[in-house]
């Protein structure tokens, strides 16, 4: 019977686990993420796994990964460095569509060129202004390239991207190449961001078919992608932005795996994100409109989920405004001061114990900061180089470094570069506290916690000096944080408008006032009527409290630390391609290939030649993944109107879809 071998790279734990002939999970493990070299984190889980079961390499005939170090890159506003080249467009729609936003500093060329609705080109190609930019050294790790209607016509794309690679042989990310749909600017924003991961998904892609290599196991090493199919590694190196949501649409098809449910909202806790998703009819749903994570809509099919910036490791925020005072979580994930205090106990423990007999408390105390090595640091400026080498090595106290307003803008920019990590007190740490974790050091995690407890709020007084109060009034956020991120997700989904916006609902006093069962003149009662499925390796620790918060029922699988890795080895492999057919003219039929536009007489030849070429290049990239046992499926979404008591063509658009099992090695 053939074992499976499923690992998660996740922002805190690298999960791996052992599935016998897609039905018992023989063997799961855990291990440290290492973001300085991802191979250890995987090597010790896999090795873990592995001693377990008993299992040797030679038994494994598959091995899957998902991740969610691409949802956390842009959650965090992480990866490398850049260059959009923009066809077609004008200056400020740069700034109009958030591009700018996005670019972050990174370099840009609004280029002449682009096509129109129906493919013809609109305006000629400069290539002379093309290379003359090229000439120039950005320091950039990858090209994004975007054209108007490139889905109608990709040639300039094409072209423009030859060129790329001619001059600088880095790699190139084509906007129709990721969707086949149009919105010019939501193409290139998605370009833009699968350019920024290029580098970061190869890395731990390598480093993950390296490890296999070393433990012995000769498999195929297949990826999650955001909609929970599989696909090759070498498909993910290519399209990585592909893989965001990765995690989280492997922990949805993990979890209808290991409960058997079809209505539930399932909820994945991770080290950085809430992920949440909801399953109808045994299935996770599709979000028409592109993944949304973070700040960023892009037009990559995946899972329909609401990812949030809150974690085991999410950063507190001290409210200092105001008489009462409190705490906030997140979006920023930053290392726990229990998990960093391991790397030099002693050091750490005497910066947080002069930091406690101060009288009064400082702004960092309780910080620390780190470089992350064997990143790459190409394009700094002189403010973020000298930052750097004042940091030096090991783990230093954040207050010892920054020296002026400044240097915490240069702090920021080298943490979305991924170049330094900051450590600081989580709900991870006031997880230790109280005594539900014991993984890290609890100590240093009691002392951090105690100085953010001193800090003054607007009434002059100290938060709450009392340690242990403290961490219950963390994990209390984060219950409610979380609750909050599931109604969200309930009122955005329920088939009822109730004529606000979501996260307004959510928090609207008559909810809140019902799920604390109101009863005055008059009774309050609100709650999900659906169970909620838990996973994460905390949801054990946080969920049963979200659960009555709610008045749901809450699921906590028997492996629901592991469901991503558990997804990841179950899913199929599935390829979506969608092409159009329009009517430049009375009669004539435009299909739009990526060789081309193609003209026809009849609807019907047209229609033939978009089925055939898109189920060809569906079935050889489902054969290229390694499925087999190939499935297809088709739809056809033709829109016409009448005219005169006749019905006109106007547009088609076909959707072939092409799915099988992953090939097993034997």
């Amino acid at each position: 019977m053939a074992i499976l071998l499923g690992v998660d790279t996740g922002g805190t734990y690298t999960d791996a686990v052992l599935v016998r002939d897609e039905r018992e999970v023989i063997a799961s493990a855990k291990a440290l993420t290492t973001r300085q070299d991802l191979s250890i984190g995987i090597g010790n889980a896999t090795e873990a796994v592995l001693s377990q079961s008993g299992v040797t390499p030679d038994q494994i005939g598959l091995a899957s990964l998902s991740t969610t170090l691409a949802t956390n890159a842009l959650v965090e506003g992480q990866g490398g460095r850049v260059a959009l080249v923009y066809i077609g467009f004008r200056e400020r729609d740069l700034d109009t569509h958030g591009l700018t936003e996005a670019l972050a500093g990174d370099p840009a060329l609004v280029l002449s060129g682009g096509h129109n609705h129906a493919g013809s080109e609109a305006a000629a190609l400069d290539e002379g202004a093309l290379s003359a930019w090229l000439d120039t050294e950005f320091g950039v790790s990858a090209f994004a390239v975007a054209s108007q209607f490139a889905t109608r016509n990709p040639s300039h794309e094409l072209r423009v991207a030859e060129m790329i690679r001619a001059a600088t042989a880095k790699p190139v990310s084509c906007s129709h190449h990721l969707s086949a749909k149009l919105n010019g600017p939501k193409r290139a924003l998605t370009a833009l961001l699968n350019a920024r991961l290029i580098g970061m998904i190869a890395r731990l892609i390598e480093k993950a078919e390296a490890t296999l290599i070393r433990f012995g196991i000769d498999a195929p090493l297949m990826v999650v992608r955001g909609d929970g199919a599989l696909i090759s590694s070498a498909q993910a190196r290519e399209r990585p932005i592909e893989t965001i949501l990765s995690g989280p649409a492997a922990s949805i098809v993990g979890a209808r795996w290991m409960t058997g449910a079809t209505e539930a909202l399932v909820s994945d806790i991770g080290g950085t994100t809430t992920d949440v998703a909801v399953l109808r009819d045994g299935r996770p749903m599709i979000d028409p409109a592109g993944a949304q994570v973070g700040p960023w809509r892009t037009m990559v099919e995946a899972v329909a989920m609401r990812t949030t910036g809150l974690g085991g490791d999410s950063e507190v925020h001290v409210i200092d405004e105001g008489l009462v005072g409190g705490v906030t979580l997140g979006p920023r994930r930053v290392v726990p001061v229990s998990l960093i205090a391991l790397e030099d106990p002693a050091a750490l423990h005497a910066v947080l114990d002069d930091q406690l007999r101060n009288d009064t408390p400082g702004e960092h105390d309780g910080r620390f900061i780190r470089i992350v090595p064997g990143i790459e640091a190409d394009g700094l400026g002189p403010k973020e180089a000298a930052l750097l080498e004042r940091i030096g090595t090991g783990v230093q106290p954040l207050g010892a470094v920054l020296r002026n307003r400044m240097d915490g803008a240069a702090l920021r920019r080298l943490v979305v570069r991924g170049l330094v990590q900051v450590a600081g007190v989580t709900p991870s740490d006031a997880s230790h506290v109280l005594g539900r974790l014991d993984a890290w050091d609890a100590g240093a995690a009691r002392k951090a916690v105690q100085l953010v407890g001193r800090k003054r709020t607007g009434n002059g007084m100290r938060l709450c000096p009392e340690p242990q109060t403290m961490a219950q009034m963390i994990v209390d956020q984060l219950t409610q944080q979380t609750s909050l991120a599931l109604l969200e997700t309930a009122f955005a989904e329920d088939d009822h408008d109730f004529g606000l916006p979501p996260a307004q609902l959510a928090r609207h006093v008559l909810m809140q006032k019902g799920l604390d069962r109101h009863r005055g003149l008059v009774r309050l009662d609100s709650g999900l009527n659906v169970p909620v499925i838990g996973l994460g390796a905390s949801a054990g620790s946080y969920y049963p409290a979200v659960g009555v918060r709610l008045g749901c029922d809450m699921i906590l699988p028997e492996h629901a630390g592991v469901a991503n890795a558990i997804g990841a080895v179950v899913g199929r492999v599935t390829i979506r391609r969608q092409g159009t057919i329009t009517s430049p003219a009375e009669g004539r039929f435009r299909v739009h290939l990526e060789t081309g536009p193609e003209d026809f007489f009849e609807s019907d030849k047209a229609m033939e030649r978009l089925i055939d070429v898109l189920k060809s290049d569906a079935r050889q990239t489902a054969l290229a993944a390694g499925a087999e046992h190939l499935q297809t499926g088709m739809t056809r979404d033709i829109r016409t109107a009448q005219a005169e008591a006749r019905e006109v063509f106007l547009e088609a658009t076909i959707t072939v879809e092409v799915s099988g099992r992953p090939r097993i090695a034997t």
